[in-house]
């Protein structure tokens, strides 16, 4: 594996990007950004503002503008939205420029972090099982497709998913 400066963490929703993104920026004393937030902080209106108002295809091309920043910052961890993946150009930004990790998550597991789905515009359907089921099966290829390394996030803290990402760089010279 080469060195890379960035990390970059992809996944569906309620997989703790974002949660474990943080505790890993701090435990490596580096900078964290969070894609969906940037977009928020940047717009002064929620994700589910921007979809409903622009629509998805709208709420993407905010995200890759966003995206193309981030991934040229230096030493930086960044929670990506778990649909980031479905752009080629965002996959080429993301897999060209950082290592990127591939935090899973077992439907369940999503179902259950992601019961307060208001701030999820995707997943305001009556069916929300059967539309992650949807997700992962479109989206599990393109993670697998430019993730260098992947963790289980299922039945572990957030804490034991960061060590055994920092066991892991380590392990990798990093």
């Amino acid at each position: 594996m080469r060195n890379k400066a960035s990390i970059f963490l992809v996944g569906p929703s309620g997989a703790g990007k974002s949660t474990i993104g943080l505790e890993l920026a701090e435990a490596l004393k580096m900078e964290f950004y969070d894609t969906d937030q940037v977009i928020e902080s940047r717009t002064g209106v929620s994700i589910s503002w921007i979809y409903d108002v622009e629509g998805e295809e709208g709420f993407h091309k905010r995200q890759t503008e966003v995206l193309r920043e981030l991934v040229e910052k230096p030493n930086c961890v960044l929670a990506t939205g778990g649909d980031v993946v479905l752009k080629t150009e965002n996959r080429n930004l993301l897999a060209g420029r950082g290592l990127v990790v591939y935090l899973t998550a077992s439907i369940d597991q999503q179902l259950e972090r992601t019961q307060r789905k208001d701030h999820r515009p995707l997943l305001q359907v009556d069916d929300v099982e059967g539309k992650l089921e949807e997700m992962k099966a479109d989206r599990e290829p393109l993670y697998e497709e430019i993730a260098d390394v992947t963790f289980d996030t299922a039945g572990h803290s957030v804490r034991a998913v960061t060590r055994k990402i920092m066991q892991h760089l380590e392990e990798q010279g990093y």
